[in-house]
């Protein structure tokens, strides 16, 4: 699994350099504090800029995007895809479920933290915060997409749009920084075991024999 980072440093860089700064930031300041000055800036035209973006992170999109490129052909690739959101999915839900941790609004009430620029329009969840499913699920696309069509031109760009996906989460008061994190790293490793699974070992040779073999099965069946 080293060799697919290496070969993308931009996208892996820039990540590696985000989740260094996010640990950092985390050391610094408490779970609170690190939320109220990430959120020190809001104003109108950006509560509509998030509330957009943050679909991004939905698994209907990932879900297209798995469609579109299963209909241009591209069978291996949309089943990396799958395979990474699916993982990652399923992650998520356990580790929500065993840590059942508050979300940001509930957390502030408990704590007699005032805050006031929760954004109109947006309905806010009140437990199951980390971690953060929407990252998890943006950065598995992300990845997965950077591995399976190599195009570094992409590279930068994805990583770009899968960190703003997840500081969407903190915006919208979805989500603590550190969710966002944890999701990004579930993203990250489940697109590398998917593509690995998919490219370097047999799960899609096993797929495809299996194919080709009830095909063939079935022709004699269709002659008659």
């Amino acid at each position: 699994m080293i060799k697919p980072i290496l070969k993308r440093p931009y996208y892996f860089g820039v990540l590696l350099v985000f989740l260094l700064t996010a640990s950092v930031f985390n050391i610094c300041f408490s779970k609170a504090d690190g939320f109220l000055i990430l959120n020190q800036f809001h104003r109108h035209w950006l509560d509509e800029i998030f509330k957009v973006i943050t679909n991004f992170g939905d698994g209907i999109f990932v879900l297209l995007v798995v469609a579109a490129t299963l209909v241009f052909g591209k069978k291996k690739k949309s089943l990396c895809i799958l395979l990474a959101y699916v993982y990652s999915g399923l992650a998520a839900q356990i580790l929500k479920r065993l840590f059942h941790m508050p979300r940001p609004k509930v957390f502030l009430e408990l704590s007699a933290i005032k805050y006031t620029s929760f954004v109109e329009g947006v309905s806010l969840a009140g437990s199951n915060s980390f971690p953060s499913g929407h990252s998890a699920s943006v950065f598995a696309l992300g990845t997965a997409l950077v591995l399976v069509y190599k195009k570094k031109n992409i590279s930068f760009l994805m990583a770009i749009f899968a960190i703003m996906v997840g500081y969407s989460r903190i915006y919208l008061a979805q989500h603590f920084l550190q969710d966002v994190m944890f999701g990004a790293l579930l993203g990250i490793l489940s697109a590398l075991f998917s593509y690995h699974q998919v490219y370097h070992q047999k799960f899609w040779r096993v797929i495809r024999y299996g194919y080709k073999k009830k095909g063939a099965e079935s022709t004699p069946q269709q002659a008659l």
